[in-house]
């Protein structure tokens, strides 16, 4: 594979960390404070869109599975149509309705087919790792690119996101000291008001920043679609038949490799999801840093970018589940910033956040294709099952996420959270303190054990790849 070739592969991903990566952070705050829907409804389109994504895995695995080869391939042309319908549903899933009382069912309406549209991009695309080249270290090289352009599509969309509409979430009434000596509460009053209007300054600066990430999708696409061929295995036999998408999921769900690797990193990518979009909340309510979490998220993103070549290395050297002890590096900066939530730990905590969702990412994503060869090794007269791996992987990661961002706004709506005040109950303060500390910890501890578990060493490894070798 050439450079070129692996830059247009991975530069092709990027728009849908772009996307996602705004959301994550943004999304929740914004139907908070923005569009003021109550933190049910809010945790309502969380989890319902989450869960709409994830049904559709199996669903475009499927079909996608069911698809005639092209001149353009297999998957290309699924990531070519949906693309525009994608940046459309993007781009209405930020933008205020002039009418309140069907807002939960605007958003709820657009998230999902966001979520929707995003998978049917993201199965073939993530598929077509097994379709660029059948050696394992070239696709292990591509899979880094692909990682590190999307960590640079997550900074980008953090980065272009907290900048645009960091004016929408800051409140000079929010720094005025109350009187000591006070019957009302100052911090029941609202910070902004309800921006019913869809042309208010909050609204306006969500459209723009939806608009500018709407024409990275296209430029991404585009890229992606000049720069990368897709190549069927040219070892396949004639003989190999495609296996039927029910027999096939069966096939993996009792593939042990697969079931250890996705139940780890189900609970771990859970536990990122929680961070990422629990951050915004907890530095404007829980931590006095409303001023500073633009900046934060950059810390995190940038650091997660330059460390993507670090862990490729190090995953090279001493192994890919030696490399997941990186991940368990966030628990204890996490909690210190939860115990002593100060300025300059806060960026502590946000570079050695960025360093163990490096690996988090880079980690699945180098470990499922050594999967998906076992199981060829395995079954070696099927072919045809990469989509159903990759499709169900997804589905249960965006499963386990969904639950887990539903939950976390059910946590704030239990605890009282009202949308728009400048201070927070104390209930409220400790629901995103364990959001942010003790859950993901638990999770990704729970994650890391699972993972001890898993069969394929660095030696299996290279007994599998010599053994296609000799089979085909």
């Amino acid at each position: 594979l050439s450079i070129c070739g692996k830059l247009c592969y991975a530069i092709g991903g990027a728009p849908n960390q772009v996307a996602g990566s705004a959301a994550a952070f943004f999304l929740q705050i914004y139907l908070l404070d923005i569009a003021h829907i109550t933190p049910f409804h809010a945790s309502l389109v969380l989890f319902v869109g989450k869960a709409s994504g994830a049904v559709t895995d199996p669903v475009a695995g499927f079909f996608i599975s069911k698809s005639r080869w092209t001149k353009i391939g297999r998957l290309m042309p699924w990531m070519l149509a949906c693309t525009p319908f994608t940046v459309l549903s993007y781009f209405f899933m930020w933008y205020l309705p002039p009418f309140a009382s069907g807002r939960v069912a605007w958003y709820l309406t657009f998230y999902c087919l966001f979520q929707a549209l995003t998978t049917l991009f993201q199965v073939p695309y993530s598929a077509l790792t097994m379709f660029l080249s059948t050696d394992q270290k070239e696709r292990d090289s591509a899979t880094a690119y692909r990682m590190t352009m999307e960590v640079l599509g997550t900074l980008i969309g953090a980065a272009l996101q907290g900048q645009i509409v960091a004016s929408a979430h800051i409140s000079h009434h929010c720094t005025v000291i109350p009187p000591v000596n006070t019957t009302n509460s100052w911090h029941d009053t609202p910070s902004f008001p309800d921006p019913s209007d869809p042309l208010s300054h909050q609204a306006k600066v969500y459209m723009i920043a939806a608009g500018v990430i709407g024409g990275v999708y296209l430029l991404g696409i585009a890229i992606l679609f000049l720069g990368v061929k897709e190549k069927d295995d040219p070892y396949a036999l004639n003989s190999d038949r495609a296996i039927p998408f029910c027999k096939g999921l069966g096939l993996t769900m009792r593939h042990g490799p697969y079931v250890k690797l996705t139940a780890s990193f189900l609970l771990i990518s859970t536990a990122v999801q929680l961070e990422q979009s629990n951050f915004v909340l907890f530095c404007t309510h829980a931590a006095d840093l409303r001023n500073h979490f633009q900046y934060l998220v950059v810390t995190i993103l940038v650091s997660a970018a330059v460390s993507i070549p670090f862990w490729q290395k190090f995953l090279q050297r001493f192994g890919k589940k030696c490399a997941a002890c990186g991940i368990s590096w966030m628990i204890p900066f996490a909690v210190m910033l939860v115990t002593i939530p100060n300025l300059i730990l806060a960026y502590l905590v946000a570079f050695v956040s960025g360093l163990s969702i490096a690996a988090s990412l880079l980690l699945p994503w180098s470990m499922l294709p050594d999967v998906v060869d076992n199981f060829r090794l395995q079954n070696p007269h099927g072919k045809g099952h990469e989509t159903i791996f990759y499709s169900s992987y997804v589905f249960f990661t965006k499963m386990s996420a969904g639950i887990g961002l539903g939950i976390s706004a059910a946590g704030l709506e239990f605890t009282g959270y009202k949308p728009g005040i400048c201070r927070q109950s104390n209930d409220v303060i400790l629901t995103l303190k364990i959001l942010i500390g003790a859950v993901p910890a638990v999770l990704i501890l729970v994650g890391l054990i699972i993972l001890l578990f898993y069969p394929i060493t660095e030696e299996s490894r290279k007994e599998t790849k010599l053994a296609l070798q000799v089979l085909r």
